[in-house]
């Protein structure tokens, strides 16, 4: 009797087994499937990515190239002098690119100067005072002035801007200062309203949407948390965002105020029209005429006969190439500092 059971004890034994490992299988998950085909694509976007920073390097490297070679005669027969010559006269060719030099770097740091404690101002209205109502059609509104044209800054600057300044900034400070040392000279000058102190002010119009928005985008990237425990603290506005919002945004505060130094430095049109546009520089005046890098290859090299006269411009494009070059250098040595200071007590 029990030998004849045993067979049947185990058959259903064994059904009772495979019916269990039937249902295990259909409860867990199947096992993912490998694509054929994703080491390949995720090469080939590799690769793709590669050839775009090649790319990009290479274009860089050869408008540096091409700018050496177009100015390799005036560097050839000027030198390092042509840094430090005053002297611009296509008719005896006779070069130098100092004036030129004077004006981008002035009217650049006069709007730098300018656009940044008013689009640090900005920034923290934006961000930590401003009603909620107001936030968005400010916000909307201070970003709409980087849409309007250069030329048109240009041409206000020239017709309405010049005339306020000469009339109400340039004669009542040359009325108070006159026979001071040193700060009347910096006021002399025919009242025009036309120089580098106007051309620095319609730069800083012009960079303040720029330096504005990133100020005003990174001041929102800082956690609500830090913000919130310091004026649980009883902190005031300002030393949150000194204490707080800054030193936990410095990098973006700096990238933005370089993006606006890099317009400035570049702007060629507005700066055109306001800047006077001449060759010398006879005093130390804010309101004396004057050129720029951008105004003069602007103006002259349409017209700009083939030789000294051209490679010299081309000259001057090199050499502002390399101001912006030390400009982010600067930049990133600035914040490698910053980096380095984290931590430390003041």
């Amino acid at each position: 009797m029990s030998i004849s059971s045993a067979p049947a004890q185990g058959s259903s034994l064994d059904s009772v087994y495979m019916t269990h490992q039937k249902y295990r299988s259909m409860s867990q998950p199947p096992a993912p499937r490998t694509t054929r085909y994703g080491s390949f694509f995720d090469k080939a976007f590799g690769l793709l990515a590669f050839l775009s920073v090649c790319a990009t390097l290479t274009v860089l490297f050869g408008i540096l190239l091409s700018l050496i070679v177009g100015a390799w005669p005036a560097i050839n027969h000027f030198g390092l002098g042509f840094l430090t010559s005053m002297v611009w006269d296509p008719v005896k060719e006779e070069f130098g690119g100092l004036v030129m030099i004077y004006g981008t770097i002035a009217t650049s740091l006069i709007a730098l100067l300018v656009a940044v404690p008013v689009s640090f101002g900005i920034a923290i209205f934006l961000t930590e005072l401003s009603p909620a109502w107001l936030k968005r059609p400010l916000g909307t509104a201070i970003e709409l002035l980087a849409a309007i044209p250069s030329i048109v800054y240009g041409m206000w600057g020239l017709l309405v801007f010049s005339p306020i300044l000469a009339t109400y900034v340039q004669l009542p400070l040359q009325k108070l200062l006159s026979g001071v040392p040193f700060l009347g000279p910096l006021v002399s000058g025919p009242p025009v309203g036309i120089g580098i102190l106007s051309a620095g002010i319609i730069l800083a119009i012009m960079i303040i949407p720029f330096i504005s928005s990133v100020m005003r985008d990174v001041f929102e990237v800082t956690p609500p948390l830090l913000k919130e425990s310091a004026y649980g603290l009883g902190s005031t506005t300002w030393e949150v965002v000194s204490k707080v919002v800054l030193p936990y945004t410095k990098a973006g505060v700096v990238g933005g105020i370089m993006l606006g130094l890099g317009r400035a430095l570049g702007e060629t049109m507005a700066v055109t029209f306001v800047i006077g546009n001449i060759n010398q520089l006879n005093s130390i005046s804010l309101f004396s005429a004057a050129n720029s890098i951008t105004s003069v290859l602007a103006s002259e090299f349409a017209e700009a006969s083939e030789g000294l006269h051209k490679a010299s411009l081309i000259y001057l494009g090199l050499v502002l190439f390399f101001i912006t070059f030390v400009v982010l250098s600067l930049s990133k040595f600035m914040l490698a500092q910053l980096r380095k200071s984290e931590g430390t007590k003041s």
